[in-house]
């Protein structure tokens, strides 16, 4: 499960949007990377985009915001991944030879490494030359994780899984700082028969292994020379095995990747899903990536100035703000003539998210009363919100599993949980002021971001809330700083969302589960005993009807204790000039960069078209 900011996010690089950062495409401070400000340039194959957002850091073993796993994506790489083009969606091998060989009792992995995988090249290592990746890696990441002095968000991926790990652990608990952890200390669970084959064995069985851990990038690899080499610096200096590597990085500013020269090269898909062929996805079939030189992201804190990059065709592709719907769509919902005559493409498709403004159930005033917490749900029209800052495109969420889920119960509508109704809100309160004992205090909403939609999105939840008699005041911060005051717990009221890493709304069920508290996936510190008990039943439990049904329950008990007011699932509606090729919407993956294209012909005739249109 990745984190996100609210709103309306475009990822260029995983063809996903994700809230309130639009990852258009776009160069180094403007006019660097302007396909038409040098003569270098105009021979490099440079993907532009734009990032709202200031990313927190690029080291894969603590990360899991969208953001930083987007860039960080294209450096790093994972034994599998999804593939590009099939759906449904399938894992494939990536720095895995193949599939998993799985004991009978579903308790040992064997995964042999491909061979002739070579990190980049980095002063970290002797003479500046990077070495083969080594099954020992992906050892050093998972137990990197398990360092307690490291505080990785991603510790709740593996606690209580593997064997020996857990004992690890509490080993690092009595070490005087990261540096100090003894990483050749031998972990049952975690071992390399040879150089090549990692062993992993488990102490129950765990359905998700492969796609919710060893097809995210907690567990790429990263140089266990950097590390050392860096310190807490790494951050700044990922040091990976994938087709692109970290050139700049001025913070606020851009991010700027260049290609890996090291990278051993992978070929573009040759099979996908009928209409595939139709739609030019297949063209490329078998030709080595990636295709780009360059890959930069320029930090861009408000949207109009990005959406007038991309129609002056500097930017490859674009979420379409709230106030220019109009001139993109028609009232069918398709291309108005206007895009049509730029050649931009639009493609339509459902995210597997879900947006809330959540509470925390550790709060003094919060956590204990629910008639609070259920009167601020009830006092939000979600219609209103969606037609408002979404043009009416999104869904509103009646519960918090994704429609796009297998388990998505459609009857969800029916228990009345997103229902807008003031006048019950009003109830609520003097019910919620009996039990806290006196007129409630102000409460504190924290909002990830300062540009002109964020602080519209303050003022519109603030309205709401007031209007029913509660005091409110919103605090905007950067996203950094929204993190850090989420996972330190220390958030009142946090408008964000999440999309699903994988097709399992198990994803979804692993945000409530209280072992997962902050900075773990819980970020509203929920705990229910009974929630508790099926989740632990269910994550060892394989795809079946019976599941289904348990997710289901679950859902309810979670909607019936109101942790959170869930507000929409977003339906993409996202905009591409016809140049930028190999475009096809995948809802869960992230290291997409090597797979697009320029058209760098039709790159260049855009110049020639905009002259022509007034």
């Amino acid at each position: 499960m990745l984190i996100m900011k609210r709103g309306e996010k475009f990822l260029a690089v995983a063809l996903i949007t994700t809230a309130f950062v639009l990852t258009v495409l776009l160069g180094t401070p403007f006019g660097g990377c302007d396909s038409s400000s040098s003569d270098k340039d105009s021979d490099e194959m440079v993907l532009r985009h734009a990032l709202f957002t200031k990313l927190k850091g690029l080291d894969p073993g603590d990360m899991r915001d969208v953001y930083s796993v987007t860039v960080a994506s294209q450096i790093c790489e994972t034994l599998y991944q999804y593939h590009f083009l099939k759906r449904p969606y399938e894992i494939v091998p990536l720095l895995a030879e193949e599939m998993p060989e799985i004991s009978d009792d579903f308790l040992t992995y064997v995964i042999k490494i491909k061979k002739g995988v070579y990190f980049q090249d980095d002063k970290c290592f002797p003479g500046g030359r990077g070495r083969e990746l080594k099954a020992e890696d992906f050892i050093f990441a998972i137990k990197r994780i398990a360092n307690i002095k490291y505080l990785s968000q991603n510790w709740s991926l593996f606690d209580g899984k593997i064997v020996g790990l857990d004992e690890f652990r509490r080993i690092t608990k009595g070490c005087e700082s990261e540096e100090d952890v003894d990483y050749s200390r031998e972990v049952e669970g975690l071992t390399a028969s040879d150089e090549h084959t990692l062993v992993i064995k488990l102490k129950k069985p765990w359905p998700q292994l492969v796609s919710t851990a060893l097809a995210d990038i907690a567990t790429a690899p990263i140089a266990k020379e950097a590390v050392y080499s860096y310190g807490k610096d790494i951050v700044s200096h990922p040091v990976g095995t994938g087709p692109f590597m970290l050139k700049e990085w001025h913070r606020g500013s851009y991010v700027e990747l260049v290609r890996n020269p090291k990278f051993r090269g992978e070929p573009y898909p040759g099979e996908g899903e009928p209409g595939d062929a139709e739609a030019g996805y297949l063209d490329d079939a078998g030709r080595i990536m990636p295709f780009a030189d360059r890959v930069v992201w320029t930090v861009i804190e408000e949207y109009q100035p990005a959406w007038l990059l991309f129609l002056q065709g500097k930017l490859d592709n674009s979420p379409i703000p709230k106030d220019n719907y109009n001139e993109a769509i028609t009232e069918t919902r398709e291309l108005t003539p206007a895009m049509k005559q730029r050649n931009i493409q639009l493609k339509k498709f459902w995210a597997p998210s879900t947006f809330w403004l959540g509470f925390n159930m550790q709060d003094s005033v919060l956590g204990e009363n629910k008639p609070l917490r259920r009167a601020i749900s009830y006092a939000i029209d979600r219609e209103k919100f969606i037609e408002i800052f979404f043009n009416g495109r999104h869904l509103v969420a009646h519960g918090f599993i994704a429609p796009l889920m297998d388990s998505y119960d459609p009857n969800i509508k029916e228990k009345g949980f997103a229902q807008y109704d003031p006048e019950k809100a009003r109830e609520l309160l003097k019910e919620a002021e009996k039990n806290y004992g006196g007129k409630l205090p102000v409460l504190k909403m924290a909002i990830p971001g300062t540009n002109s939609f964020n602080r519209q999105l303050g003022q519109f939840l603030k309205r709401y809330v007031t209007a029913v008699g509660l005091d409110v005041e919103v605090e905007y911060m950067d996203w950094p700083t929204y993190m850090e005051k989420v996972n330190t717990r220390s958030a009142q009221m946090f408008s964000s969302g999440a999309n699903a890493s994988i097709p399992d709304a198990e994803d979804f069920l692993g945000m409530f589960y209280s072992k997962y508290w902050a900075p773990g996936s819980n970020w509203f510190n929920y705990r229910n005993p009974e929630f508790d008990k099926l989740y632990e039943k269910i994550e060892v439990m394989f795809d079946s009807p019976e599941r289904k049904e348990l997710y289901r329950k679950m859902e309810l008990i979670v909607l019936e204790d109101c942790p959170a007011a869930f507000l929409n699932h977003r339906v993409v509606f996202a905009l591409h000039h016809d140049w930028y090729k190999n475009y096809k919407p995948h809802a869960f993956a992230y290291g997409m960069s090597k797979y697009r294209r320029i058209d760098m012909k039709k790159r260049a005739e855009y110049k020639e078209l905009l002259k022509t249109i007034k």
